[in-house]
Formats: C-alpha cells, sequence, structure tokens
C-alpha cells in the first residue's frame, strides 16, 4: 500500500576509513570507493525502524487500521525487551495491534514483508540494520546503516502479491553468535560459487514455475546484500536481462543488512509502470522470494520517500575516529560528568511514556492552546484552566528553532550538546535537545522536524532510553513530495 525509507543523515567517505588504516591494510586504498551511511551517536536500529515507519504511513491517516508490526533486525538493541511494540508506541500505533521481531537471517526483512502478506489484514512491517565490523576490514566499507518500511493490506494498492517460494539450507557464509560484536565472514568465493549460485537460482526457477511467469518478462529484480557482479552471475544463471537488476546502492549508502532488501525494493516501486513484475530475494539461510506485480496505482509510488530520494541529503563526513566513536569502538574520556549513574526510572518511565515515546502533548478544550509536555494546567496566562487539556500528536508536526544554546562543558557523545527552545507551527513551545547539526549551524528560525532518537545508555544495567530530539529536515517535511500529506 506503501513505503517508507530512512538513511542516517551522515556518510562517511570510504577514504577516510582507508588512509586512517593503510598501515596496517595498505589494500583498502584501492578499494575504498564512495560512501557509506553511518549511524549518528543517538541512533540504532529501533531509531532508524520509526524513522523509516514515519515516512511509509505519511500518505496514510488511518493508523488505526494497522493490525500488525513486525520489526525484521540482526542488531536489534534488547534481547528481552520487544523491539516492534516499543517502535509501535513511537509511531502511536494502536495498542491492540500484534507485535514481532523478527531476526537470525539477512533475508528477514523479506520473511517478514511475507508473513505479513500471508496473515492477512493491514500488516507493517519495518527492516532496519546498524552492524558493525572490525576496524580496517573490508567488510568495514562494505557495510552501512539504513532502514525501510512497507505497509501492506487489501485497500488501495500499488503492487500485488503474486506468489512466493521459500528454501531453508543452513549454508554459513558468515555467522555471529550471540557473544560475539563483529560476523565471521568466510572466503568470498567458496560463499558465491556453493551458495548464492547453488541457492539462488534454484529458489527463482521454483518461484517462476509455480507462478508461470517467464525470466524475460521480470522488469524488476532486487537482489541485496550481493555485489553488482554477483548480481549480474546470478542474473545470468536464471535468465534474467541484467538491465532488470536494482542497482545497489553500494557507492552512496553501503549494504544495510536485513534492511537492503526494502531499501531496494521502495527503489523498484518507484521506477516501475503498471503491469510490470517485481522480483523481490531475500538471501540468508537459504531464501525467500517474493513476485510482486505493480498496479495502475503504481504511479502514485514516486510520491513517497524511497532510497533514492534520500541519497541528496546526506553529509560528508571524513571523521574515521568520529565514526569509531559513534559505535563504541573507541573509548573517549568524557570526563566527570560522564560518572552519574542512568538508571532508569521504570514506574516514572510508564506513567509519562506516552510523552516520552509518542510526544503526545495537548491542547485546552477551554482556550485551544497547544502545548508539549501536556499538563493539568494549561499554560496560557489568560486561562489556567484546570483539566481540560486532550491528546495532542506533535511528533509530525512542523518546527523551528526559537532559541539555542551549544554547550561545550556539558556531556555529550557528540559534542557540543544542543538544546533549546522550538516553536511548533499552529502553536506550542517547548525545550529540546537538537541533534544533526554541525557546531554553528542552528539559527533562530531555522526549520526543524522531530526525530525519535536514543536519549541515553545505561552501561550498568544494559539498558537505553530514547526521547525525540529537534533535527534538520528530512525524512517527514523537507522530502515530503506531496501536497496533501498530513502533518500533526
Amino acid at each position: 500500500m506503501s513505503f517508507g525509507a530512512y538513511i542516517p543523515r551522515r556518510r562517511l567517505d570510504r577514504q577516510a576509513i582507508a588512509e586512517a588504516n593503510a598501515w596496517a591494510n595498505p589494500g583498502l586504498v584501492g578499494t575504498a570507493r564512495g560512501q557509506r551511511a553511518m549511524c549518528a551517536h543517538d541512533e540504532d536500529s529501533l531509531t532508524m525502524g520509526v524513522a523509516a515507519g514515519r515516512a511509509a504511513l505519511m500518505p496514510h491517516a488511518g493508523k488505526r487500521s494497522v493490525s500488525s508490526l513486525r520489526f525484521a533486525s540482526t542488531t536489534m538493541p534488547f534481547a528481552d525487551r520487544q523491539n516492534a511494540t516499543l517502535i509501535g508506541e513511537a509511531l502511536s500505533l494502536p495498542p491492540e495491534i500484534r507485535t514481532a521481531d523478527v531476526s537470525g537471517s539477512l533475508r528477514s526483512g523479506v520473511g517478514a514483508l511475507l508473513s505479513a502478506i500471508e496473515a492477512g489484514g493491514t500488516g507493517f512491517v519495518i527492516a532496519a540494520d546498524n552492524r558493525q565490523a572490525p576496524p580496517g576490514s573490508a567488510q568495514e566499507l562494505r557495510l552501512g546503516d539504513g532502514a525501510a518500511a512497507i505497509l501492506v493490506g487489501s485497500g488501495e494498492l500499488i503492487a500485488e502479491y503474486v506468489d512466493s517460494h521459500s528454501m531453508s539450507v543452513d549454508f554459513n557464509d558468515h555467522y555471529r553468535s550471540r557473544e560475539a560484536r563483529f560476523d565471521y565472514v568466510l572466503e568470498e568465493r567458496w560463499a558465491r560459487e556453493q551458495g548464492q549460485f547453488e541457492i539462488v537460482p534454484k529458489l527463482i526457477a521454483a518461484l517462476l514455475e509455480k507462478a508461470d511467469v517467464a525470466a524475460a518478462d521480470l522488469q524488476h529484480c532486487v537482489f541485496a546484500n550481493f555485489s553488482a557482479q554477483e548480481a549480474r552471475g546470478i542474473a545470468k544463471r536464471c535468465g534474467i536481462d541484467d538491465a532488470a537488476i536494482i542497482a545497489d546502492l553500494h557507492d552512496k549508502v553501503g549494504d544495510t543488512g536485513s534492511a537492503h532488501p526494502l531499501l531496494l525494493l521502495t527503489n523498484a516501486l518507484q521506477s516501475a509502470e503498471p503491469g510490470d513484475f517485481i522480483l523481490l530475494l531475500g538471501y540468508g539461510h537459504g531464501g525467500e522470494v517474493i513476485l510482486f506485480r505493480a498496479t495502475d496505482r503504481v504511479i502514485e509510488a514516486r510520491s513517497m520517500i524511497g532510497a533514492d530520494d534520500l541519497l541528496t541529503h546526506g553529509l560528508t563526513d571524513r571523521n574515521y575516529l568520529r565514526f569509531l566513536s559513534f559505535n563504541g569502538l573507541l573509548p573517549i574520556d568524557r570526563g566527570m560528568r560522564a560518572e552519574r549513574d542512568n538508571r532508569t526510572a521504570q514506574s516514572a518511565f510508564y506513567r509519562h511514556r506516552q510523552t516520552v515515546t509518542q510526544a503526545i502533548g495537548g491542547r485546552c478544550t477551554a482556550c485551544d492552546t497547544p502545548q508539549f509536555p501536556r499538563t493539568r494546567v494549561c499554560v496560557n496566562p489568560a486561562c489556567h484552566a484546570t483539566d481540560t487539556q486532550e491528546p495532542e500528536g506533535f511528533a509530525d508536526k512542523r518546527a523551528s528553532v526559537k532559541s539555542f544554546t551549544e554547550d561545550w562543558l556539558a556531556l555529550s557523545f557528540s559534542p557540543p550538546l544542543m538544546y533549546g527552545n522550538i516553536r511548533f507551527e499552529g502553536g506550542g513551545v517547548a525545550m529540546l535537545e537538537f541533534s544533526d547539526f554541525e557546531p554553528g549551524e542552528l539559527r533562530v528560525g531555522a526549520p526543524l522536524e522531530l526525530a525519535f532518537r536514543i536519549k541515553d545508555i545505561d552501561e550498568k544495567r544494559g539498558f537505553r532510553r530514547y526521547c525525540w530530539k529537534a533535527t534538520p529536515p528530512g525524512v517527514c517535511t523537507a522530502l515530503s513530495k506531496s501536497e496533501n500529506t498530513p502533518h500533526g
């Protein structure tokens, strides 16, 4: 029904990685071309999933119709706190939805999508990954961070499900144990010849036979998590034209793991014409392959937010040390201010989670004044009515900078700490932290949007707290391509 994509604003220049590690691995310099997307200090798979989900929901104001939410990732922040439930609350989806975390393989995003289609109802599928690699490795150059979201159902479709085929094979071209931080990657030629070129052609052939569709009739093929050369090798073995292969985004984003097939699917949908066949492959320990046919409404996909729409909104970064620090791979002295205990008061958080997680404020029914956060007493000095506020969402409202401070003394994992007052369009002022701004970039009156980000991490107890921060316009405002897109 709709889709959304998210790529972090920062894009690390691969040459910066190669130059920093040339003393140990000079061979990296010759392969370090383009950029890879990197999470900011306050981003992870969960926050990226929220951002992609917001983009996918923009054309559909009816959040109440969503019946299920599946979150696919191999890098979920929590092992025993359902990540999908937290994402659902951040998106203000109804509490009656069924939620599930799907993990364990890079094909989990495609698997979650197929599961949502087969389950029926209006299903929301979000995939995101923030994988890490050993510093100075070839894998560090190849990976990237990103997310994608797909809304499926039986309403106004831009593409219809035709058929699918699945195969489970315990073929390990890479793996990561529960205790490990990085993937263990096996020999590339063996992985390619014995894995990709053996498993994928059989999988695709079986699907095409079931659907009674010829390989030559495929206009768009998503072969994610492979190099361009590997994708062409698969296409050749399947009798698919190279022109049908969707570009892999390696030069500008990198391999975003379980999110990558869905991220490339957004581009396929935006380039499709009515009647086109779209093949989506999820590969890993076997595979899932799904065949879609674009409907007459697929033209509407061009007004949605796909991966290509985000490529020109990046910020090139050549600071490799910052990348290591953001990923927790380089300890930095934060001073005495970092020595505080970050224990979360769970009972207080639960009581105030609508404010913290959903950015729900209030609007006074007596004087019509909006405010964030919501309180018992109206902030309008001419009103001050008590218990007259109704809930009102602020996450999707446009805003601007009213005042700001850049504090180099306060604790921040991306100094300086930036915070200040923001003014919401239509009324309401709140003091929030700013994120994704460079020092000196903030100015009074600058446009803003809210983004769901990490507030802080309790390292002692392994708990992450999230909140809403003010960021430069991106997914939910600047890239809105439809005049009737709802805001607030």
